[in-house]
């Protein structure tokens, strides 16, 4: 079955509309703060793990 483009977009936009006005800026600096932490820590938590790998190789 074909799907139509402007139907694609069309939903897209709607649910998009329908969920905007629903968001509070609260939840929006909230996500953007549990972002930073967790790329930090992803981060930081590779650097850890190529350290080790490197200190168990030699």
């Amino acid at each position: 079955m074909e799907t139509n483009i402007s139907l694609r977009i069309g939903t897209a936009s709607g649910t998009l509309l329908s969920i905007v006005p629903n968001i509070l800026s609260e939840d929006i600096v909230k996500t953007i703060i549990l972002a930073v932490v967790g790329a930090i820590v992803s981060f930081t938590v590779s650097l850890l793990l190529k350290g080790l790998t490197k200190f168990k190789k030699k």
